[in-house]
């Protein structure tokens, strides 16, 4: 059949409704009958329509077959799958129809069985595996299949379409019926996807030979990270807090890089506990630009600006606690494109409500940056797959290998370095002070050079304060990996740092710590490297 005309008319006499969600449905089904369409039905849909004084058939009187096997078997039956995929255009099919008593189906309306809210739920492994849908899958595939004659529909959300064309043309055209037909084959897609990552994570089958991700869509956006490619944003439907599951209180739409960049300022704050101290982190282009802790969000938020003032513009503010009127205040004197935070006072609402275009998310807490999960990163001809990256320092057995031991201010500050350092593009160095950055180098192919830009951008920010020399002088500094060479450390030395946190493990390492021990500074290794690319 030629995909772009009709060769024949597609009058929906005869419906089968079989679903789960039954969001809406009573409604369709009354336009259906009104417009003389006959209903199929089972089980607890049919009872449901039945309940509405709705006239329906049981699919047990068009198969002559009963429900079988506690309902595992019930459309599974030539007469309802011949009714889907007999082609009308088809001389032998309309022969075997004939012969075996089959009538077409028109119409489908299934939405599958609830599995993923069934895992959700926290069910056992029985009640999940007895809300694997079966006959709904192998019905809308056939129907999806056969859309040169049958419409599919598998989302409550497209009933009205179904009910504006038939009352405008009195079928649904074919355009519309391949739409509905792609929709279907992606929502069993997704459907067998989501079975198929719960086995394993079950079984711990981390190598299962075919992976599956899918989602929803969401949003459309005006352009990707250039206005020349195309985006969207779709949510994968897990329960982790986040920029996915955030309200938006108000502002334009996000961005892809919005999204992309919030999502890296929250996994940030949410790595530091809102009952120990405030935290707030200031990401642009994906980096943080600066992180601060204090006794409150205004500390801590004058702190993250301080590292790199010129940068937190157009920048994304993440915020580990409540928003307040005095930090609401300081932020809106900095032009912001995004403000994440677990919840905000009315007070400081009122005062982001002065600022019409700036996108505030609330999130309703932290994420948990200790949740298992994977992530997915497209490469040409594949997908690269891990684990999250959900350790930090505090996984680790710090083991200091130089002569000096750090100081216990040098300590707390060298574990929000080795935090942050996990946030920043590899090659990171972080310079930290009194539980702020006060300078990153990221990104560079020579972790000397992230060394050196660091320090030099901490002189910019001493500037700006009309302080003299560097923020970086007495400060501790981490690294996402090991100094390959001594330079990257002598460089941190020469910049003001007097403490250093690592991963260790490079072949040079007594090397390394040669140079630290002749600077007199301390060393931690930490035996954890957090490269970030």
């Amino acid at each position: 059949m030629d995909p772009t005309t009709d060769e024949f008319a597609v009058t929906i006499k005869r419906a089968l409704l079989s679903v789960s969600d039954k969001t809406g449905l009573a409604d369709f089904a009354r336009h259906l009958v009104a417009h003389g369409v006959e209903l199929i039905s089972t089980g607890g849909t049919k009872k449901m329509l039945e309940d509405e004084k709705i006239p329906v058939i049981d699919v047990a009187e068009v198969t002559g077959f009963p429900e079988i096997m506690d309902g595992r078997v019930k459309t599974l039956h030539p007469k309802i799958h011949g009714g889907l995929l007999g082609r009308r255009d088809s001389d032998s099919h309309k022969s075997a129809m004939r012969i075996h008593q089959i009538s077409n189906i028109d119409l489908l309306v299934s939405n599958l069985y609830p599995f993923v809210a069934t895992v959700k739920s926290g069910a056992d492994y029985d009640t999940i595996i007895e809300n694997i849908d079966i006959g709904g899958p192998a019905m809308i595939r056939a129907a999806a299949k056969n859309h040169a004659a049958v419409t599919v529909i598998v989302d409550p959300d497209d009933y009205d379409k179904v009910v504006e064309e038939l009352a405008q043309n009195g079928e649904v055209p074919l355009k519309a019926r391949q739409r509905f037909a792609a929709k279907a084959y992606a929502r069993t897609a997704a459907y067998d996807a989501a079975i198929s990552t719960w086995f394993a994570e079950t079984l711990e089958f981390d190598e299962i030979p075919y992976r599956s991700f899918s989602g929803k869509l969401d949003q459309v956006m005006r352009y990707g990270e250039n206005p020349h490619q195309w985006a969207a944003f779709y949510k994968d439907g897990s329960d982790r807090v986040g920029v996915a599951t955030a309200e938006q209180i108000q502002g334009k739409a996000l961005s892809y890089n919005n999204i992309n960049d919030t999502d890296a300022a929250f996994e940030l704050v949410s790595e530091f506990d809102p009952s120990e101290q405030a935290a707030v982190a200031i990401i642009k282009h994906a980096n943080p630009s600066g992180v601060g802790l204090g006794e409150n969000l205004v500390e801590a938020y004058e702190k993250a600006l301080r590292c790199d003032k010129d940068s937190a513009f157009g920048g994304i503010v993440a915020l580990n606690r409540e928003i307040d009127a005095d930090v609401a205040e300081q932020i809106i004197k900095v032009f912001t494109e995004v403000i994440i935070a677990p919840s905000a006072t009315p007070q400081a609402l009122a005062i982001f409500e002065t600022k019409k275009n700036l996108r505030l998310l609330l999130t309703g807490g932290l994420t948990d940056t200790k949740a298992d999960g994977l992530t997915v990163k497209s490469v040409s001809g594949g997908l690269l797959v891990q684990s999250r990256d959900n350790k930090n320092v505090a996984d680790c057995e710090l083991n200091v290998v130089t002569k000096r031991q750090p100081t216990a201010q040098e300590l707390a500050d060298l574990k929000v370095a080795a935090i942050v350092a996990k946030h920043v593009k590899s090659n990171a160095v972080i310079y930290t002070k009194d539980g702020a950055t006060v300078g990153i180098g990221a990104g560079q192919m020579k972790r000397v050079d992230s060394s050196n830009i660091a320090h030099r951008k901490s002189k910019d920010a001493a500037k700006a304060i009309k302080q003299k020399g560097a923020l970086t002088e007495g400060s501790v500094v981490a690294s996402d990996a090991f100094f390959p060479f001594a330079d990257g450390l002598i460089a941190a030395v020469d910049a003001g740092a007097t403490a250093v946190i690592q991963p260790g493990g490079s072949i040079r390492d007594d090397e390394v710590i040669a140079a630290a021990d002749e600077a007199g500074i301390a060393m931690i290794f930490t035996g954890m490297r957090h490269f970030r690319h």
